[in-house]
């Protein structure tokens, strides 16, 4: 049985660890933007939308796409710092169910990584993006999804690692490939048939392709992959197949 005081408490935890870590928080805001502004001026003349739409505007569904994944992944390594030190023991043996632990993690990876996410839109209207408040809200509506997806994924991966620099390594090799086969940069369908297969699996790729529906104007919607239900459908049920995986895991634990 959940305990939703155990949940607040953990979720809690995270995010005063989160807002102690002056450089995390730094990096995590200067990143996105380095991306935009520097790689997306780079890129300007030599990828070809082909939708109307100026190309920093076409790349920034995908650097949102960018933070919300690695802010969901390294959220995750909290459960490997807990190992090392021995608080996961701790939180293992305590009064409450297991699953508990595994929602307050994902509750807090989750809403750090859509706050960052949300933060990004702020630059929306300089780049001649109006969303307006109703699409706001679904774009945020869909970074929790994305976001929750993500960070079970990355709660799964972490609770069969017992150092930091394990995690580490094996982070660094998901993370990269997620994200260059996610569309964030230029269009999956320009990609060869074979590549393009492990992007038709890949969580974020269908993250990205559910912002630019919302996010682009007019016809640059048009560069969308799937339908918008069909990427909501793909997330939410990626989210729910690593959640029960992640609790499951949780459960056997000894």
């Amino acid at each position: 049985m959940l305990s939703y005081k155990a949940i607040y408490v953990i979720t809690l935890r995270e995010f005063k660890r989160f807002y102690r870590q002056k450089g995390r928080l730094v990096v995590t805001m200067a990143r996105p933007l380095i991306w935009l502004f520097i790689v997306g001026s780079g890129f300007t003349r030599l990828i070809d939308t082909g939708a109307g739409v100026h190309y920093i505007q076409f790349i920034l569904p995908g650097i949102v796409g960018m933070t919300i994944l690695f802010s969901s992944i390294f959220s995750t390594i909290s459960v490997v710092w807990d190992r090392e030190f021995g608080f996961l023991r701790e939180m293992l043996v305590a009064p409450v169910s297991r699953v508990t632990i595994v929602f307050g993690k994902l509750l807090s990876g989750t809403a750090l990584s859509t706050a960052q996410g949300a933060a990004l839109l702020i630059i929306a209207p300089f780049l001649g993006l109006g969303i307006g408040l109703d699409g706001f809200l679904i774009t945020v509506f869909l970074m929790f999804l994305v976001a929750l997806a993500i960070t079970a994924f990355g709660l799964f991966i972490a609770s069969f690692l017992a150092s930091l620099e394990g995690f580490n390594v094996i982070m660094n090799f998901i993370v990269l490939p997620m994200f260059f086969l996610s569309g964030a940069l230029y269009p999956v369908g320009t990609l060869p048939v074979w590549i393009r297969v492990f992007a038709y699996i890949n969580p974020l790729c269908f993250g990205v392709d559910s912002f630019k529906h919302i996010l682009l104007p007019g016809e640059g919607r048009l560069v969308a992959e799937f339908p918008l239900m069909v990427d909501i459908a793909f997330v939410g049920a990626f989210a729910a197949l690593f959640t029960f995986l992640s609790a499951l895991v949780f459960e056997r634990r000894k």
